[in-house]
C-alpha cells in the first residue's frame, strides 16, 4: 500500500513541481534583464550626480529622462534620444513664445497650451515611433517649461534652459552606460527576425504552391509576423557608421516579404484558373517552389533572367491566355521580391550597401487622429479649469502630469490599457517614494544611501517594463519615482508638499483613466469602419491614376491590414469575412496603382495608346470585361515591339487582369461601398 501511494503522489508532485518550474521561468527576471536594469541605474545616478556637480535646476529631471530613454537595446535609445532632444527644443522655444505672448493672462496661457498640446497630438498620430514620441514630447514640454513658470513669467528663459541642459546630460549619459557596458545592439536582435520572418514567408509560399490560396486570416497571421519589425529597422541608422544602409537593407527586406507573400497569392490564384499547364507555366511554378527552398543568390539571378524570358516569350507570342502571363509576371515578381529580401537581410548582417531603399510608411485614419488630439485636449482644459476653480496649491504642478500622462497615451496602441497601469505605476511610484524618503534616508544627505534606496524600485520598474503585459506600470515607475522622490542637494523631506504631489498624480492619473474611457473613444468596430473608409478612398484614388507608387502602397496596404486584423470581433466567419473584403481592397488598390504607373510609361508607343484608353476607363467604372479585353489588346499590340516594351506590357496586362477578377469576384462589396460604377 505505501508502495502504492508513493507512486501515486510522484505524478502529483512532478505536475507541482512543473507548475512552479513554469511560475519561476516566467516571473524570475533572466539575466539579460538584470543587466539592463543594471544598465539603466547605473546610468540614472550617473546623471542625478552629473547634475548634482554641475548644479543644475531640477536635477531630478536628468534621471527621468534616463528612464524615459531606458530601452533594453542601443538603437532605440540613441533613436529616442535624439528625437527627444529635438522635442525639448521645440517645445523650449515655444514655451518662451507663449510666455512672451500671454505671460500677464493665464486663461490665454493655458488655451494657447492647450491648442498647442493637441496640435502636437494630432501629428504624432501621422509619424512612426520615436518620430511620434519627439512630436508629442514637444507639446508637454511646454507645460514642463511655461505652467511649471505661470506664477514667475520671468523665470521663463531660464527654465527653459535648464530643461535643454538636463536632456542633454540625461541622453549623454544613456549613450555613454550603452556603449561602455555593452547595449544589445538592435541590429543583432533584428536580424534573426528577419531570418525567421524570411523563413515564414518562404513556408507560406511552399504551402500556397501545394494547396493554393491560404485564405486571407492565413495571410494577415504572415502580416502580423513581419510589420511589428518595422520599429526597430528604424532605429538601426543611428548605431554604427554603416547604420543608415543596414536599416534600408531591413526596410528592403520587410517591403520584399509583403510583396512576396502577396505575389504567391497571385500566382497560386492565376494557375488555379488555367485549363491546362503549359510547359512555361509548369517551369515559372517550378522556379517558385525553388525560390521557397531559399536558394543561393546565384540560382535566385539565373531563375530571374530565365523567367523574364518566359515572360517575354508569352508577349511576343501574343496568343497566350492571360492568366498565364498573369503567372508568368508574378512568378518573376516572386523573384524579385526573394532577390530584395536576401540582400536586404544580408545588408543587415554585414552593413553593404542594399540594392534599394523601400519606405514604411503607416496607416493612419484621420477621425482616429482627430478623436485622439481632441481627447488630450479637452481633458486637459476640464482638468486644468477644475484646479483652477478649486484653488488646489501646485496646481500647475498636476496639470503637468495630466499634459504628459494624456500625451503618452495618445502614441500607444491602446489607451485604455496605458491608463490602467498609469493608475497602478503612479500609486506604486508614490508608494515607493514615500517610503524611501520618510522611511530609508529619513534625514540623510549622503548621495550613495540615495543610490542604494533608489536601486530596488528601479530595478523592479525595468524588469515590469520588459513584460508587454505590465510595461505601462514599469515605464511609469521608473518614470515618476525620481520625480516624486524628488532628489535634491540639500534632500527635502518636507511631509505636506510629499503628500500633496503623490495625491495629485495619482489624482491626474484617474483623471487620465476617465478621459480614455468617456471622452470621445474609439471602438474597434469604429476602428474597422474608419479603415474602411480609407481603403475605399485610396481605392478611389488609385482606379483614376493616383495611387501613387506601387511599392510604397503594396506597403501601406500590409500596414492598414495589419490594423485591421486587429480591429476585427464578432464570430470568426464575420472575421474571416471583413479579412477577405480588407484584401480584395488592397489587391485592386495595388493592381490599379501599378497598373496606371505602367500605362503612364507605354503611353509614348503610339500603336498602344487606344487599348491604354480603353484601360484606363476600364478601371475608372470597374469594368472588369473591359479591362481584360484592353490587356489582350495591349498583349497584341506589343508583341511586335522590343523586349524593354514587351517587358513593361506584360506588367501592366497582368495587374489589368487581377483588377479584372478582384472586380468580378467582390462587385457586391464594391457596390456597398460606391467606389465606382461598379
Amino acid at each position: 500500500m505505501a508502495e502504492v501511494s508513493a507512486h501515486a503522489g510522484s505524478p502529483r508532485q512532478a505536475a507541482i513541481g512543473d507548475r512552479l518550474i513554469g511560475f519561476l521561468d516566467a516571473w524570475v527576471p533572466k539575466p539579460a534583464a538584470w543587466a539592463f536594469a543594471l544598465r539603466i541605474w547605473i546610468a540614472m545616478m550617473l546623471a542625478l550626480a552629473a547634475a548634482f556637480w554641475l548644479q543644475l535646476d531640477s536635477a531630478s529631471s536628468a534621471a527621468t529622462c534616463v528612464a524615459i530613454l531606458a530601452q533594453p537595446k542601443r538603437g532605440q535609445a540613441i533613436s529616442k534620444g535624439v528625437y527627444r532632444l529635438l522635442g525639448t527644443l521645440i517645445g523650449a522655444a515655444v514655451s518662451i513664445l507663449f510666455m512672451a505672448l500671454f505671460g500677464q493672462d493665464r486663461v490665454l496661457l493655458l488655451l494657447s497650451f492647450t491648442v498647442w498640446l493637441g496640435l502636437c497630438v494630432f501629428t504624432a498620430q501621422y509619424l512612426q515611433d520615436t518620430r511620434a514620441y519627439g512630436a508629442m514630447l514637444s507639446g508637454y514640454t511646454v507645460a514642463i517649461v511655461a505652467l511649471g513658470q505661470i506664477d514667475e513669467p520671468q523665470g521663463t528663459f531660464d527654465a527653459a534652459v535648464s530643461r535643454v541642459a538636463v536632456i542633454v546630460l540625461g541622453i549623454i549619459v544613456i549613450t555613454f552606460i550603452n556603449d561602455a557596458l555593452a547595449s544589445p545592439s538592435t541590429w543583432r536582435t533584428l536580424l534573426p527576425q528577419l531570418r525567421k520572418a524570411w523563413d515564414d514567408t518562404r513556408a507560406y509560399a511552399r504551402e500556397t504552391l501545394s494547396d493554393g490560396d491560404l485564405g486571407a486570416s492565413r495571410t494577415a497571421a504572415l502580416i502580423r509576423t513581419i510589420a511589428p519589425m518595422r520599429a526597430d529597422a528604424s532605429a538601426i541608422a543611428g548605431e554604427l557608421d554603416d547604420g543608415p544602409w543596414r536599416a534600408a537593407g531591413a526596410r528592403s527586406c520587410i517591403a520584399a516579404l509583403y510583396v512576396l507573400a502577396a505575389a504567391v497569392r497571385a500566382v497560386a490564384a492565376a494557375s488555379a484558373c488555367l485549363r491546362t499547364r503549359s510547359p512555361a507555366v509548369e517551369e515559372a511554378l517550378a522556379i517558385c517552389r525553388r525560390v521557397a527552398e531559399d536558394p543561393d543568390p546565384e540560382t535566385l539571378q539565373r531563375d530571374d533572367a530565365r523567367l523574364r524570358d518566359l515572360v517575354d516569350a508569352a508577349i511576343r507570342d501574343g496568343k497566350r491566355p492571360l492568366d498565364e502571363v498573369v503567372v508568368l509576371q508574378r512568378a518573376l515578381d516572386v523573384a524579385c521580391a526573394a532577390t530584395f529580401a536576401q540582400d536586404g537581410i544580408q545588408a543587415v548582417a554585414d552593413g553593404h550597401r542594399p540594392l534599394r531603399d523601400a519606405r514604411l510608411p503607416t496607416h493612419r485614419d484621420f477621425p482616429v487622429a482627430l478623436r485622439g488630439a481632441l481627447r488630450v485636449a479637452i481633458g486637459f482644459a476640464i482638468t486644468a479649469a477644475a484646479f483652477v476653480a478649486l484653488g488646489l496649491p501646485q496646481a500647475s504642478f498636476a496639470l503637468v502630469q495630466v499634459a504628459s500622462t494624456a500625451a503618452l497615451s495618445s502614441v500607444t496602441p491602446d489607451p485604455k490599457k496605458f491608463a490602467n497601469g498609469v493608475v497602478i505605476g503612479m500609486t506604486l511610484a508614490a508608494t515607493f517614494a514615500g517610503i524611501a524618503r520618510f522611511v530609508f534616508l529619513d534625514g540623510v544627505q549622503g548621495f550613495p544611501m540615495l543610490a542604494i534606496v533608489m536601486a530596488p524600485v528601479i530595478f523592479l520598474g525595468c524588469f515590469l517594463s520588459l513584460n508587454p503585459k505590465t510595461f505601462g506600470i514599469g515605464f511609469i515607475v521608473i518614470v515618476f519615482f525620481p520625480v516624486l522622490l524628488g532628489p535634491s542637494n540639500p534632500q527635502s523631506y518636507d511631509a505636506q508638499s510629499f503628500l500633496l504631489n503623490a495625491f495629485l498624480v495619482v489624482i491626474a492619473a484617474i483623471v487620465l483613466s476617465i478621459v480614455v474611457r468617456l471622452l470621445l473613444p474609439v471602438t474597434p468596430e469604429r476602428q474597422r469602419v474608419y479603415a474602411l473608409d480609407s481603403a475605399q478612398r485610396s481605392l478611389a484614388d488609385a482606379l483614376v491614376g493616383e495611387g501613387g507608387d506601387a511599392t510604397t502602397r503594396t506597403s501601406l496596404n500590409a500596414d492598414r491590414l495589419f490594423q485591421f486584423a486587429g480591429y476585427s470581433s464578432g464570430s470568426g466567419a464575420v472575421r474571416r469575412a471583413s479579412l477577405s473584403h480588407a484584401f480584395a481592397l488592397a489587391r485592386l488598390e495595388a493592381s490599379a496603382a501599378r497598373a496606371h504607373a505602367e500605362l503612364r510609361r507605354l503611353w509614348s508607343v503610339e500603336p498602344l495608346r487606344a487599348a491604354i484608353q480603353r484601360a484606363r476607363a476600364g478601371l475608372a467604372t470597374g469594368d472588369d470585361r473591359a479591362l481584360e479585353s484592353a490587356a489582350r489588346d495591349l498583349i497584341r499590340a506589343a508583341s511586335q515591339e522590343d523586349r524593354v516594351l514587351r517587358l513593361t506590357t506584360a506588367r501592366a496586362a497582368s495587374d489589368l487582369v487581377t483588377a479584372a477578377r478582384t472586380i468580378a469576384r467582390h462587385r457586391r462589396v464594391l457596390r456597398r461601398l460606391d467606389i465606382a460604377l461598379f
